[in-house]
């Protein structure tokens, strides 16, 4: 089976407002270096609005400690899960994927609804347990903090099984042969 990393929205403004941003930058850093080497495809997600994200805008950016390689798909978004009204359904379909390695940000909103969008178009997906952050949503209602938010997707991914496929759970250290 021919598997994709997914590496979704890590860019300026949704990670200068994450925690262990640093961290999870490194890691997923690390992925990417792993998943070339491996000759495994890379696919970046890139999510714009109006209000915050603006197309071009430097906040807008991908981290400059991850910069995609040419020939790199680079998908643009609007919604939270990055399949939808996106192209990156075609994107895996060109490079013959037909599972996927999921990191980035943020956890309780574009990772999660990226891993279960995934999931129901039947992609069997990974998530990188310590490669996937989030800012701290209390304001929002959420009534915990965001470490919390980031076990709750880790231990919900683990255990996600849908008619012909599952979630499942890796670490940056395990993934790609690590």
């Amino acid at each position: 089976m021919t598997t994709a990393l997914l590496v979704v929205d890590v860019q300026n403004d949704v990670m200068s407002a994450s925690v262990n941003s640093e961290q999870v930058v490194a890691t997923i850093s690390s992925l990417v270096d792993r998943a070339r080497a491996a000759d495994v495809p890379v696919v970046w997600v890139r999510h714009h609005a109006e209000q915050e994200l603006v197309e071009g805008s430097p906040g807008w950016q991908i981290v400059p400690e991850l910069t995609p390689a040419d020939g790199e798909a680079i998908v643009e978004k609007t919604f939270g899960d990055s399949f939808a009204e996106t192209d990156l359904d075609d994107v895996l379909k060109q490079r013959g994927v037909e599972s996927l390695v999921l990191c980035g940000a943020q956890t309780d909103a574009c990772v999660r609804s990226t891993f279960y969008g995934g999931l129901y178009r039947g992609y069997p997906m990974t998530l990188v347990t310590d490669a996937h952050t989030t800012e701290d949503m209390r304001q929002w209602g959420v009534g915990y903090g965001p470490e919390d938010s980031i076990a709750v997707l880790n231990a919900q991914a683990a255990f996600t099984v849908l008619p012909g496929v599952r979630g499942s759970v890796t670490t940056a250290a395990e993934a790609f042969g690590g």
